[in-house]
């Protein structure tokens, strides 16, 4: 779906200005009225049927300060795209009924363990009924102990170098989140070593080309850092990308992570 990279074209003139903070002030941060129709706070497009995404950002371990840059960028790109956007810390929206409201789940650069068991029954079934996920960085470091998630996001955090510039390779660019990008990009983030290669079970977007930067004692030699897969019925995108504050005004970055939402909304090219 080539549209999805043409609302981009004005995205970073827009971040940083007015629009972009008068939106800001919407964004609500563990709301204890999450997931009632009532309360619920939402920044997006009103014309007709906008998709619903729910933004969760919780952390239980390190806390990224880039995580009101991350949505700062979603406001701006909600607006362009039709979405509906709802932002919450509150483990509460994570219910059958709350849940069944969105087309699409993202978490936020999550750390720890941020769900009880009932909610992580209930987003498994999500996911089982045809849900979409999306996973910023790190959301590779949040529920260790749950192998389900584990799955679901194919590898978690192991270890990471300093951040630093790296070379990303492109292995799969007719898919929303890389057709925008040239065969390799350069870009500097903080870039995870993860507990296992998930490459047999997913696509690989992108991939670190390890010769290009210093990936640390976890250095994994075959390094995919961005991915996509079915989980039973529903769609699972995760970026490794999204650490730092300046990776939300990449135009680049941004489209990468537009199309993944896309993608797990259930749209393809």
């Amino acid at each position: 779906m080539k549209t999805v990279g043409v609302y981009l074209l004005c995205l970073i003139a827009v971040l940083g200005f007015s629009g972009c903070q008068s939106s800001q002030k919407s964004v609500t941060k563990g709301s204890s009225d999450v997931g009632t129709k009532k309360n619920e706070k939402e920044i997006g497009a009103t014309t007709a049927a906008p998709a619903r995404i729910l933004v969760f950002s919780k952390t239980k371990g390190f806390r990224h300060d880039s995580i009101a840059s991350g949505q700062q960028a979603l406001i701006t790109l909600g607006e362009q795209a039709n979405w509906r956007l709802s932002f919450t810390e509150d483990a509460r929206a994570f219910s059958k009924e709350g849940l069944g409201r969105y087309a699409v789940v993202v978490f936020l650069n999550t750390t720890g363990d941020v769900l009880d068991d009932e909610q992580q029954t209930a987003f498994e079934h999500y996911i089982a009924t045809g849900g979409g996920f999306v996973g910023v960085h790190s959301a590779s470091d949040t529920e260790h102990d749950w192998p389900w998630y584990g799955q679901l996001v194919g590898a978690q955090f192991n270890s990471h170098p300093e951040v630093q510039q790296a070379r990303l390779v492109v292995e799969d660019n007719d898919q929303l989140a890389t057709e925008h990008l040239n065969d390799a990009w350069l870009h500097s983030d903080e870039w995870y070593n993860f507990n296992r290669n998930p490459r047999k079970d997913v696509d690989v977007l992108l991939s670190l080309d390890e010769h290009s930067y210093d990936a640390g004692p976890g250095a994994m030699g075959d390094h995919p850092i961005a991915w996509q897969h079915h989980v039973e019925q529903g769609r699972a995108f995760f970026t490794g990308l999204g650490h730092t504050k300046e990776s939300y005004q990449s135009p680049e970055f941004l489209q990468h992570l537009s199309g993944g939402i896309h993608w797990a909304a259930g749209i393809d090219n």
